[in-house]
């Protein structure tokens, strides 16, 4: 299938790569210096020469606050036949631009970023189809990430969102709140040196990827909760309430379980 991909960023040109084994595969980006790393890749001027290309995918790999309008620059050049897609994190606004253009659409949310996950060994990685993608769209993207033996989960765009603010807001806050506590002075345990591990892990993402998950309309109330248990951690520890902490304690590990 020729495959175009937009966005050389991490998981642009990672999926670029991948697909170019077994599809005809042409990348572009507006900048220059993330283009100059795939000489190995078809590379596209601009956004008009997708019409000589003729993609029968094109997958949008842009950052969340620039899809819908790369989508909108690459229209007038794209076949009529061709499948669009997108790997957006948080899915926002894009169902309203699916729903509103005749083009056949496919979703996916790759629960692991390039940087931070060991991309030779997927199996312990998890993949997000969203049901409402377009059954050929939807087929190829089981096929590529069945091959590379991700854990596939089918969700609507609304279950999307909604289990993103749970799954990733939640530590992605707990994790920066670690962070700007952070003292240089300190002398870490083990338990210390894990947490650091996470948190620069973290930060190596990109700006506007933690944005956008902290700013998914469903962020919010899962905050929320963590104020509220934090609220109570810090009764109970105001209490020295041993037999309040052993509940507590029981109540984490019931969750854990």
């Amino acid at each position: 299938m020729r495959t175009a991909v937009l966005g050389a960023g991490h998981m642009g040109s990672w999926l670029a790569n991948r697909l170019s084994s077994d599809h005809e595969t042409a990348v572009y980006d507006t900048d220059e210096a993330r283009m100059a790393g795939l000489k190995d890749l078809i590379q596209l001027a601009d956004y008009s020469a997708l019409e000589g290309f003729r993609p029968e995918l094109l997958i949008n790999a842009v950052s969340l606050q620039n899809t819908i309008q790369a989508f909108e620059s690459c229209l007038p050049y794209i076949p009529e036949g061709c499948i669009i897609s997108d790997v957006a994190s948080v899915k926002g606004d894009i169902p309203d631009f699916y729903r509103k253009n005749p083009l056949r659409f496919a979703s996916v949310h790759p629960m692991f970023g390039p940087t931070f996950a060991n991309v030779d060994r997927l199996s312990d990685e998890n993949v997000i189809i969203i049901k409402e993608s377009d059954g050929r769209g939807k087929q190829f993207f089981k096929d590529l990430f069945g091959g590379l033996g991700l854990n596939q989960f089918e969700y609507s765009f609304d279950e999307h969102d909604r289990m993103i603010a749970y799954s990733l807001t939640l530590p992605f806050a707990s994790t920066m709140v670690f962070g700007a506590c952070m003292d240089n002075t300190a002398v870490p345990g083990t338990t210390f040196k894990k947490h650091l591990e996470i948190a620069k892990g973290l930060l190596a993402e990109d700006d506007y990827l933690l944005s956008e998950i902290l700013f998914n309309k469903y962020s919010l109330p899962e905050l929320e909760k963590v104020t509220g248990r934090l609220d109570f951690l810090k009764h109970v520890i105001r209490a020295r309430d041993t037999e309040e902490a052993v509940k507590f304690f029981d109540r984490l590990r019931n969750n854990l379980k």
